[in-house]
Formats: structure tokens, sequence, C-alpha cells
């Protein structure tokens, strides 16, 4: 690449010809770019402070574009193995993928799947081996011009996961992808898109980490997810990123009649988090949910929560969000409910609980919630509180030290979130929330 800092066309045009694109992509990034260039910072939640020219946009670390398919050909093996992720492949999982900074360098997915159609790849490959399918989906539920990140993602996207999962299949392990960024000053923009075709099933997971530097680095993903008619979709994602890293983040999937989609959203890192998983739920009966926690510490903000948009009778949404924000962090939740005139009898319940560590910690919650129709029901709850001193005092009478009681009562107060975690990650988790305070 001529330029390794910093965005302009010839950078764009250089990406999508080393990637050997069909023309068609190189227009859109280029349409995407200029829109990105007009359009303003999002005109809620924290100021994004980043210097962008100092960004490395595209980052590669293979001889080509094809990504390992086997752990012995991966170029960075040793990195996915300090964390876990060859033994988690082996124990539990029906296929994985892996990017590091700009490109996927692995790939695998086991044979019985691949002989009942299902297609698992990098957005690249999909791009190249499945035009037909991608191009029908690509950008047709997060716009380039949806917002200034989506747009940027289209200008520069590489990597990320395609999931199409045909008719009547049901995938009974996790399928998961891991992100990690060790650049200094780099910018990751993967792009996901799933497609779950009628009366089938998918749980996808991702985990996200970065090594820590001084200097800002930037996440900027899009996740488009189709869930037909009967079929169903979880999306699980732990995310540690280091507290250096702006993760700005589109999330949406549209539900056909009777699926259900389910997020389970952690949010564990990150400087600035801004990340509102979205539901649009378009045919009769479609159900939608998010169960999320964000965890804030000093000098993190975190700005999350989720959107349900109802567009069909009988639709049902439930939003769960938990927060913590300790040492002066902040977590807010910032959320949407919708429900259409034409939307009869659907329901959501809206349930947002904050605990605050210590004083100088702060949390808000900013909800939107429109109800266009007199037979529909919406409930929000909302409660923030400090951490009960009678259950610490009840702990600690019992013999616990105080780290360990308030280790106990945080667990307790996202058992809700936990309990829909695979074991695996629910132990990972624990653990980086005993070491986050």
């Amino acid at each position: 690449m001529t330029k390794e800092y910093g965005l302009d066309e010839e950078k764009i045009i250089e990406i999508s010809k080393y990637k050997k694109e069909p023309k068609w992509m190189t227009d859109f990034r280029l349409k995407a770019y200029k829109t990105y260039k007009e359009m303003p910072d999002p005109d809620f939640g924290p100021e994004i402070d980043l210097d962008f020219d100092s960004l490395n946009y595209f980052k590669t670390v293979t001889k080509d574009t094809k990504a390992a398919r086997t752990w012995d050909e991966c170029p960075i093996k040793d990195t996915f193995a300090e964390i876990g992720l060859i033994d988690a492949e082996k124990k539990y999982l029906d296929g994985i993928g892996a990017q590091y900074e700009s490109e996927v360098v692995y790939q695998s997915m086991i044979k019985e799947l691949e002989d009942k159609g299902v297609i698992f790849c990098s957005m690249d490959e999909a791009l190249q081996k499945h035009p037909d399918i991608f191009k029908k989906y690509f950008n047709t539920l997060i716009p380039y011009n949806d917002n200034k990140y989506a747009a940027l993602n289209g200008a520069v996207w590489s990597g990320g996961t395609f999931i199409y999962v045909p008719p009547h299949v049901t995938i009974e392990r996790p399928l998961q992808a891991y992100f990690r960024i060790d650049t200094k000053n780099m910018g990751q923009f993967e792009r996901t898109l799933i497609i779950v075709d009628e009366d089938s099933h998918v749980h996808y997971m991702e985990g996200c980490t970065a090594t820590y530097h001084t200097t800002g680095s930037l996440h900027a993903a899009v996740v488009e997810v189709f869930v037909e008619k009967n079929a169903s979709c979880r999306f699980t994602t732990i995310q540690n990123w280091a507290n250096n890293i702006y993760n700005l983040v589109t999330e949406r999937a549209q539900v056909e009649e009777n699926g259900t989609m389910e997020w389970i959203d952690g949010n564990i890192g990150a400087k600035i988090n801004m990340k509102y998983p979205s539901c649009i739920l378009k045919g009769q009966g479609a159900s939608g949910s998010c169960i999320s926690v964000a965890v804030a510490s000093n000098g993190q903000y975190q700005d999350a929560g989720a959107k349900a948009i109802h567009l069909a009778p009988n639709t049902t949404s439930n939003i769960v969000s938990k927060s913590i924000a300790a040492n002066g962090g902040v977590a807010n939740y910032r959320g949407k409910v919708y429900i259409d005139k034409a939307a009869e009898n659907a329901k959501s319940i809206i349930k947002c609980d904050t605990i605050l560590l210590d004083k100088h910690s702060k949390s808000d919650t900013i909800p939107t919630n429109i109800v266009d129709n007199p037979t529909s029901y919406l409930e929000h709850e909302a409660t923030v509180s400090k951490l009960d001193e009678e259950k610490l005092f009840y702990l600690m009478s019992r013999g616990l030290n105080e780290d360990r009681a308030k280790e106990l009562l945080i667990i307790g107060f996202i058992d809700e979130f936990r309990e829909n975690l695979p074991m695996e990650y629910a132990v990972e988790l624990n653990a980086l929330l005993k070491n986050y305070f």
C-alpha cells in the first residue's frame, strides 16, 4: 500500500484491487467514502475525540487473501493458542473464524455441515465464491448512509463473517469468530452477514480483544442478520477491548414470521463503546430479545443499549440491560422501542438496572419508547443503585473478605446474562470481572 496511515480515494481503490473485487464493490466503497466525508458525527453520546488521519485502515499479515484451513498454517497460531481458541474449537464448536487486524487468517467448519449446504466463511471469500447471495443481502439492512461509521465501514470493510444456513437445518453447536487488534493506531472494519433460512437455527459467538497502546484505535463493524420464517438466531458477543479502543458498531436483525432473534451482548472494555443491537420485527409473531451487560471503569464510557422495531401483529420484544460503573466510569443505557400502528397486540418489556460502585461513577437511562396503536403493551423499568451494603455485610460476616464479597454480588447482579452464555464464556466473563475492579 502506498499510504500506511490516513484515508483517501486512492487508498480505497488499492484495497479493492488487492482483494481482486468486482467493479461494483469498488464503486460501492467510493460512494460510501464520499458519504462518510459528508456526514457529521452522531449528535448523541460521548464525543469521538480520535485522530482519524493517524489510523492504519488496512493491514495484511498473510501473503495472499486466503485464510488458513489448519492451525499449523495460521500465521499467528501462537496468539490464538494463548487465549484458548484452539482448544475451544476442538471441544465445543462446529466451526471457527479468526481475524487479525484487517484479515481473516483462519477459517474452518466440520464437513457434516458443509454437506448440508451451510456456508461459513469470511466476507471476502463470500464475495468471490457466492456473489449472488452476497449481493442480494449486502447493504440492504444497514445501508452505507445509515450513519457516519457505517459509511466508513462501507468504504474500507475487510474480513468479517458470512453465514448462510439453508432451510430446515439446525446447527447443534455454536459457530464462532474471534477478532484481534495488536497494531498501534489500527482501524478494524469487519463486516458480518448472517442469513438463517426458513425453519433453521444457528448460534454464532464472537470474542474481541486488543493490545493496549497509549494512542487511540478504532473498531467500526457492521452486522446484518436475516432471520426467515420459523427460524432462529442467537448472536453472542463478549468484547474485552483495551481502553484505548473506540468501539462504534452498528448491528441490526430483520425477523420474519414466527422467527426469533436473540442478542447476548457483553461489553467489558473499550475507551468509548457505542452499540445498540436492533431487531426489526417484520413478520407476524416475530420475537426479539437483547440481554446485555456493560461495564465501565476509570476512563471508560459505555453508551450501550438495544432497539426493537415492531412492524407486525403479535410481535414481542424483551430488553434486559445490566450496567456496572466503578472508579469514575460512565455506563449509560440508550435504547428505542417503536410499536407501529400495524403491530396490533405487540408486547415489549424493558428492564434496565445499574450498580454504581463508588460516588465518582455515573449512569443515565435514556429511552425512547413510542406506541402507535392502542392494542399493544409496553413496560419499562429502570433502577440505579449502589452495591447493597446489607448483603455485603452479610457475606463478610460469613468469612468472605470485602473483594470476594463484592465479586459475588456483582456476579449475582448479572446472573440473567451469565445463564445465557456457554459454560466456557461464563467462566471467561467471571475471570474478566474478577480482575476488572
